[in-house]
């Protein structure tokens, strides 16, 4: 048996049974090795049926059955009735006052109770228990553990992830059968011996037996930790990988001139903040660098990340290539020599395209500079011909032309500047605005034919906590901006209950009524079909416009916006809105990123409990805009506490960044930032709480490429990350 074989060469599979392993991605004999359990259940707590007693407090698993209702005798109390047995003997269940769990329950449903065991002798049951629904038993019935006392205190049983058609119970025993047949005997470590005695670490054999098998907790607990370093130490290996092919690479290399600079952010309607100077600074630096630029530029919304890259992008088309000449800080002579070097502004969408070309229009408007823009739907440039104060339709052809002879040293535009169409001549920056999945090949693939790396500065108002920056964007530096402009005031953050949305609705109403305007978010685009879809208890877009319009704000002008509606519809209601001929946006998160209306001082958040506090605090940063005092209402009923001391967190985290920090620790592991993207697990999620095992893994994995650049001596660590080079989109 070796660990490349199939499942099917060693074990009797169905097809059904396989399509069930498939859609888990377990094929191999390493594929059922690797899939961990997710949980344990510490059956040392389990008591058999057989041996209760009266007065105990009794935790059972089994199966139930003999569901009915009926009412006591005297006093006319309904009941809910029934029997629970475990293989090795039954008892009764009652629960008073609660007749409608016997219609909630089904007979022959897998269940863990918890309760005290009560009656008489030969007549005990268990009296209202807690009960928790089980795909299936943690334990077989037939499994002697009632039987097997010997360090019953320190007995856990591992509980896998389940999909239709294979059990928990089938992982188990299937693991169980690898090991008996040897599999772990020659089994090869990837992780060097020295990393693993470093940081106390087992061995990969001992560490499956012990996660699959644990015979106590701090087995499996030891166990975890070393698959979540190894997770972790195989993306900080890519990273580290991705920064080495960039530091090998050539970038255009200049320098700027402090008086040259100062004349552009001196027209800047805002004193830059001291933030901002750094990301300034540390950008120049390494423009004059021997290595392209790798930034991540992470700042709240209202921050002055665009100001930022303005900035960058007027010192880099200011400059000349090295063929051309060496002084930087003069502008070429415009439509005659085309010999400067040249900005790709990418950003997610159309809508937040053409924002940044309206703001760079305002940052670049007296220089003889010119600016395009590239979308799916068109093509404009700044300025016309007939019109230097605007910009003017071009076809596409025609703005192609220019930008490939660097006439246009600055184009904004969507992913269609990756079309092979778009050819610049000297491509020296590229800017990303909420897109840091790109590697090295998108960024040569931008700059064609040019052997020189641009250099890329990414930016984000998503904030990230620290861990998982340095383990999903390791391969960049990191930049905050963690400072608002002067003068900026802080928006007042309240959460609405039920009782409350009265009061919220009056005051945004007097807001409307002093001119401003207002966003309504909600979770999703419009109602469920009932025939098709488990209707969900929260707000939608359609019927809460409808409901607002027709019962609370009657004489407003609406508009809704999702990510259903086609781009030049959306295009069509953001121009309305920013226009104030719409007072009321009713949208879903679609207005997340980049939407820009000063004027909108109000937003409303229904169902806030289905956002994460990172995205809420984006939405929230929608009404920042302006000069107005801002508010945001944060809308939910949810009864959990957890829930409600993590919305509490947006009403007192300073910034961004210490939410981020709050949502890493309140969200579920699988819940947050992309996980999926990220290429972390579950397991993963979790081990970037911890700030050691990723700076270690961090450490490690740069020491080893290092000494190793193609991982020559380390072929399982080489496939391993070639592997998740191909999921990351980084190859």
């Amino acid at each position: 048996m070796n660990l490349t074989d199939l499942l099917t060469q060693h074990f009797r599979v169905d097809t059904i049974h396989q399509k069930a392993l498939a859609r888990l991605g377990v094929l191999t004999i390493g594929d059922l090795l690797h899939h961990l359990p997710q949980r344990y259940e510490d059956i040392s707590t389990i008591q058999s049926v057989q041996g209760l007693v009266k007065g105990q407090d009794a935790i059972v698993f089994g199966k139930i059955g003999g569901l009915k209702t009926r009412k006591a005798w005297k006093s006319r109390v309904p009941i809910a009735e029934g029997w629970i047995e475990d293989g090795s003997a039954r008892i009764k269940i009652m629960w008073f006052n609660q007749p409608y769990l016997a219609k909630m329950l089904t007979d022959g449903m897998y269940v863990k109770l918890a309760g005290k065991v009560t009656g008489s002798e030969g007549k005990l049951y268990i009296a209202n228990p807690e009960i928790e629904k089980l795909e299936s038993l943690p334990i077989d019935r037939h499994d002697s553990i009632f039987n097997n006392t010997e360090n019953l205190d320190e007995t856990i049983y591992p509980v896998y992830k389940e999909t239709k058609g294979v059990t928990s119970k089938w992982f188990y025993h299937t693991v169980l059968k690898c090991f008996e047949q040897g599999i772990l005997e020659d089994i090869v470590d990837p992780i060097p011996e020295e990393i693993l005695t470093r940081y106390h670490l087992p061995t990969l054999a001992t560490a499956l037996q012990w996660i699959h098998t644990p015979k106590k907790a701090d087995h499996a607990k030891s166990a975890r930790k070393r698959f979540a370093f190894e997770e972790v130490f195989y993306i900080q290996t890519t990273k580290a990988l991705e920064r080495a092919k960039i530091s090998a690479a050539t970038s255009y290399q200049f320098k700027t001139e402090a008086p040259h600079i100062k004349k552009f952010t001196e027209r800047f309607p805002f004193s830059l903040t001291s933030a901002q100077k750094k990301s300034i600074a540390a950008i120049f630096g390494d423009f004059n660098g021997t290595h392209p630029m790798s930034r991540l530029l992470e700042g709240d919304v209202g921050s002055g990340k665009t100001a930022v890259a303005a900035t960058a992008a007027y010192a880099t088309v200011t400059s000349r290539p090295p063929e051309g000449s060496s002084v930087s800080g003069k502008l070429s002579k415009g439509a005659l020599e085309f010999g400067n070097l040249q900005v790709g502004y990418m950003a997610p969408t159309e809508i937040l395209a053409k924002q940044h070309f309206e703001s760079f229009i305002e940052y670049f408007q007296h220089l003889p500079i010119q600016i395009g823009l590239i979308t799916g739907s068109g093509c404009m440039k700044f300025p016309s011909k007939s019109n230097p104060t605007k910009p003017t339709k071009i076809s596409k052809a025609q703005l192609l032309k220019w930008v490939k002879n660097g006439e246009v040293p600055i184009v904004i535009g969507t992913h269609a500047l990756m079309y092979k169409s778009v050819e610049f001549k000297h491509l020296a920056l590229v800017i990303i605005d909420e897109q840091h999945r790109f590697g090295t090949n998108q960024r040569k693939a931008l700059a064609k034919k040019d052997a020189r790396m641009p250099h890329l500065l990414s930016m984000t108002a998503t904030p990230i906590p620290r861990t998982l920056a340095l383990t999903v964007y390791g391969d960049l530096d990191i930049t905050l901006l963690d400072e608002m402009p002067k003068g900026r005031k802080p928006i007042i953050t309240k959460i609405i209950t039920k009782d409350k949305q009265e009061e919220m609705y009056a005051h945004v109403r007097s807001e409307l009524e002093s001119g401003r305007q207002a966003y309504v978010i909600c979770p999703r685009i419009a109602e469920p079909d009932p025939e098709k879809e488990t209707a969900l208890n929260v707000k939608s877009v359609i019927e809460e416009a409808k409901r607002l319009k027709e019962k609370v704000f009657k004489d407003k002008r609406f508009g809704i916006l999702h990510s259903k509606m086609k781009p030049a519809e959306k295009e069509k209601i953001m121009h309305d809105f920013s226009l104030h001929t719409i007072d009321i946006l009713v949208a879903t998160s679609v207005v997340e990123v980049g939407v820009n209306v000063p004027n909108a001082t109000n937003i409303i958040i229904e169902g806030a409990e289905r956002f994460g506090l990172a995205q809420l605090h984006q939405l929230r940063g929608r009404v920042i805009r302006g000069t107005h005092q801002s508010y945001c209402f944060v809308v939910s009923d949810s009864k959990s506490e957890k829930t409600r001391d993590r919305l509490k967190a947006l009403t007192t985290a300073k910034n961004g960044f210490e939410l981020a920090e709050h949502d890493l620790t309140f969200r579920g592991s699988g819940e947050l930032y992309g996980a999926k993207q990220s290429g972390l697990t579950d397991l993963g999620m979790e081990a970037i709480k911890n700030i050691k095992m990723v700076e270690a893994a961090r450490t490690e994995a740069q020491l080893l490429v290092k000494n190793d650049p193609n991982l020559d001596k380390h072929p399982i660590i080489y496939q391993k990350v070639s592997k998740l080079m191909t999921t990351l989109h980084m190859e």
